[in-house]
């Protein structure tokens, strides 16, 4: 008889742009990896060849009279075809995804951002992807004034050329406040899913706590760090 694998692990980081979110996730992979884990690394907007395309609106400048309404179920669209593409077939091989960022980020951006309430996200999660959740959560809690310039500073020198990442960097600082206040909220509210890290914190400090997390709840057996 074969036995069919046993499913993976799905962990999302989440944040602020600008608080280290990619590194951290980077970082984690390689780790799993050289303990001869099958890690899948994905994002949020895109993931799929559909999910890349509704970043380059999303993230555009261009794009900046896009509708909230409109801004949340794009979101939503590139996210069920990146659910069914790519993050559930991965979880049913037995694999590790990590994933920067999933439904939190529409909650806290949109939700919290753009003032459109979370009820309004978790409706269109129920609607779309039903109870399926991350099994962990790592937010990368930051202060806001920091990482805002961060990511500006970031997008200003390392994007492709003809490539436009800047549409949410040049919004107020009271945008990204209610951003960071929602984050601090959803992590209050779901203890069990969300790990609140201090991101301000050296990059190796925040890695080893990350690992450790990962390890406690998923890989016992792994040796520690």
């Amino acid at each position: 008889m074969v036995r069919k694998p046993t499913r993976g692990c799905f962990i999302t980081i989440e944040g602020l742009d600008g608080c280290g979110k990619s590194t951290q996730l980077e970082k984690l992979a390689a780790v799993l990896r050289a303990e001869g884990r099958d890690v899948v690394v994905t994002r949020e907007p895109g993931g799929t060849p559909m999910g890349e395309k509704v970043r380059a609106i999303l993230l555009d400048s261009r794009t900046s009279g896009l509708e909230a309404h409109a801004e949340m179920a794009l979101m939503f669209a590139a996210r069920a075809q990146h659910a069914a593409e790519v993050i559930r077939p991965a979880l049913e091989k037995g694999r590790i995804v990590l994933c920067d960022r999933f439904t939190d980020s529409t909650e806290a951006y949109q939700g919290g951002g753009r003032r459109l309430g979370s009820e309004a996200v978790l409706t269109m999660h129920r609607i779309l992807l039903g109870d399926f959740q991350p099994d962990l959560t790592i937010l990368m809690d930051s202060e806001v004034a920091a990482s805002v310039e961060r990511a500006r500073r970031r997008n200003r020198g390392n994007a492709p050329a003809g490539t436009d990442e800047n549409r949410f960097e040049r919004e107020n600082r009271a945008f990204f406040e209610r951003v960071r206040q929602a984050y601090v909220e959803i992590a209050r509210r779901d203890l069990d899913r969300v790990l609140r890290v201090d991101a301000r914190r050296p990059v190796e400090v925040v890695h080893r706590e990350i690992v450790q997390a990962v390890r406690s709840r998923f890989l016992r057996s792994s040796r520690t760090a």
